[in-house]
């Protein structure tokens, strides 16, 4: 398993409120370093936006447990989806997300360095993260939850341990 968080570039985008118009935003890249040096993070990573799974229970579940990771002295909560920075955003918005802060890995490059890229072509919906949570410190990997039977074009959608339940359990009992 990967001890330290893949170095690389996310392409998001960034509100900035000097722009008139409809759609005041602004590419911004967000390295690695940028989300997860200095900082206690709980990520967890979904196949896509507005997919079932990820919309009725994953995100909710985090959204809901938030302010108990908080109170653990995580500094942020963070969903990845290879899906693009229009795609989270809408989905953020659709979710009624307001605490966990979406990022999106287009690309799959994160992803794929991490050894979760798997291929959902059965789906149609081509390359997407496995199912995924772990907890990072300053860049380390400290703890990985990764749903069983990686593999593409898998029949199933486990959803057992990556739920925000077991990784607030696990930091619970190891601080």
């Amino acid at each position: 398993m990967m001890t330290t968080i893949p170095n690389t570039t996310f392409r998001t985008r960034q509100r900035n409120d000097a722009l008139e118009g409809p759609n005041p935003f602004e590419w911004k890249n967000v390295t690695s370093a940028d989300v997860f040096e200095n900082k206690r993070i709980v990520l967890f990573a979904i196949p896509g936006a507005f997919t079932p799974t990820c919309s009725t229970t994953h995100l909710p579940g985090y959204e809901a447990k938030y302010n108990d990771f908080k109170a653990l002295g995580i500094d942020e909560v963070i969903c990845l989806s290879v899906n693009d920075a229009f795609v989270m955003y809408q989905w953020g918005l659709h979710q009624g997300a307001k605490n966990v802060k979406l990022l999106p890995d287009g690309s799959g490059t994160f992803t794929r360095h991490m050894g979760m890229l798997v291929d959902k072509d059965n789906l149609g919906f081509g390359m997407r993260s496995w199912r995924y949570s772990m907890y990072v410190e300053n860049g380390q990997i400290k703890k990985i939850f990764a749903e069983a039977g990686l593999e593409d074009n898998c029949g199933s959608d486990p959803f057992e341990v990556s739920d925000a339940d077991t990784i607030l359990a696990w930091l619970q009992a190891n601080g």
